[in-house]
């Protein structure tokens, strides 16, 4: 594992590579389940998928990208990374509930997974969980924290038109 640290709008980000050199983490500054430190391996700016996050990253803060297009290690069980894919469906400045991508999933049940699946979301913001809401509209849990997820949706909505 390798990682780097970049600056952004809502904090500094850690982005984690595995051992191919594939971006398999993007953690914020006090995001619940947040892996120790010491996962992450050692510091290095060099690789050339944290140059390719980065420079989407950028993009994406300037309102100027939409979507990813970035190679992704997304690691954990089958049902998690079903749910990870479905939230890269969800457009640029929409919104989603857990039971709408239960229903996606075929699984119009299993809202209350799809929760804890989009939790574990290792890779925030370019897996785009901050877009996933309750079924009442309310923001619900976020590991970056509400005021963070606020602010994503907000940024959104507001760049979504140009």
């Amino acid at each position: 594992m390798t990682h780097t640290l970049i600056d952004s709008p809502y904090g500094p980000l850690t982005l984690v590579a595995d051992a191919d050199g594939t971006l398999c983490g993007l953690y914020m500054a006090g995001q619940r389940h947040r892996p120790p430190a010491e996962n992450f391996g050692h510091r290095d700016d060099s690789l050339p998928s944290f140059a390719a996050a980065w420079e989407q990253l950028t993009a994406y803060f300037a309102g100027e990208l939409k979507q990813f297009t970035l190679g992704l290690a997304l690691k954990g069980t089958p049902f998690q990374r079903s749910v990870w894919a479905q939230l890269t469906r969800i457009p640029y400045g929409e919104t989603r509930t857990y039971g709408q991508l239960a229903d996606a999933l075929g699984n119009p049940g299993a809202s209350r997974a799809v929760g804890l699946a989009n939790g574990k979301n290792p890779i925030g913001i370019i897996v785009p969980c901050h877009r996933v809401i309750g079924a009442s509209g309310d923001l619900t849990g976020y590991g970056g924290g509400l005021d963070r997820k606020r602010r994503l949706l907000d940024f959104e909505r507001d760049t979504a038109l140009f």
